[in-house]
């Protein structure tokens, strides 16, 4: 029984591991860090964490690298690693946690757009399946576009007893970061499009090359230290944890999870935060995870057609 329930549990841990990073990363770039810096020292401390692993696990039986796979690894790191976790920060500097983790569920409709004109996936449009990819994937998209261009008026929320003072003391030194909601979104969009075409290495040369001032490096602030700690350590085990997951229940199973990090994310951000939600977002968030499922769905029912 608890072995049955253990690829549930895992995925509930990763994405609050992943709740608190979309927190913690906001609260970071409040502070003045740069975002180009942070995934530098996101991907250090994340092959300081997992190279033991690796090292142990994998010695006598990896493949050898070949100039092909140099190839892959590298295109793999600009859009997996570099790009997509840069456009997020950025995307999450300008917007909310909370709007940073419902346009994440666009992942896989984006990936299904992407994979079409390749060959790599068929509408079907003339099968219940089909109809809800393509259906699931317009309500992703409109979600997306209504949180980007309408705000509408404001959700009124009680007040939250544990409002973290310094989470306000960051927001007040970087005002900058309320002043373009539509900018965020989209960089956040760009993001997942990045994701959709994948994943590893490859960030300290652009951070350098982005950030020339070694005081923009400087990891004195707990803030930073900590962010950029755990979001290389927590970031990578939760990929692991994933994996091993796919790898027990398949890649569906892990992707319905999704929604949850945006529950827990909009909670956390009301109460420790003081987060403020609008009626766009909280329309576009709902249209985008009706729209995951969806896609989701047709996806499975797919599949078992194929079996």
């Amino acid at each position: 029984m608890v072995r049955e329930l253990l690829p549930c549990l895992a995925m509930i841990l990763v994405q609050f591991g992943f709740a608190g990073m979309n927190l913690i990363s906001k609260l970071a770039l409040d502070s003045g860090m740069n975002p180009f810096v942070l995934v530098a020292y996101r991907q250090i401390f994340a092959a300081l964490t997992m190279s033991p692993f690796a090292y142990f696990r994998e010695r006598r039986t990896r493949p050898r690298v070949t100039l092909r796979i140099l190839c892959q690894i590298f295109l793999s790191s600009i859009f997996g690693a570099a790009m997509n976790q840069f456009l997020f920060l950025l995307g999450l500097k300008y917007s909310t946690p909370t709007i940073a983790s419902a346009l994440g569920n666009l992942l896989p409709a984006i990936t299904f757009i992407i994979a079409v004109p390749f060959g790599l996936e068929r509408v079907g449009i003339k099968r219940r399946s089909g109809q809800a990819k393509v259906l699931g994937t317009i309500l992703c998209v409109g979600g997306a576009m209504l949180m980007s261009l309408y705000k509408g008026r404001l959700i009124n929320t009680m007040e939250s007893s544990i409002h973290w003072r310094y989470a306000e003391t960051m927001q007040q030194r970087d005002s900058s970061s309320e002043s373009n909601l539509f900018l965020g979104p989209l960089l956040l969009v760009g993001s997942c499009i990045s994701w959709a075409l994948w994943f590893i290495i490859q960030c300290g040369v652009i951070g350098i090359c982005v950030e020339h001032n070694i005081s923009g490096w400087s990891l004195k602030s707990h803030i930073r230290l900590i962010t950029a700690l755990y979001g290389g350590a927590v970031g990578s085990l939760s990929i692991c944890i994933m994996t091993w997951c796919i790898e027990k229940r398949g890649p569906l199973y892990v992707a319905m999870f999704n929604p949850l990090v945006l529950v827990i994310v909009a909670v956390m951000g009301w109460a420790i935060l003081s987060e403020k939600l609008y009626v766009g977002s909280a329309l576009g968030s709902a249209l985008i995870v009706v729209g995951l499922y969806a896609v989701l769905w047709g996806k499975e029912k797919e599949m078992d057609q194929k079996a």
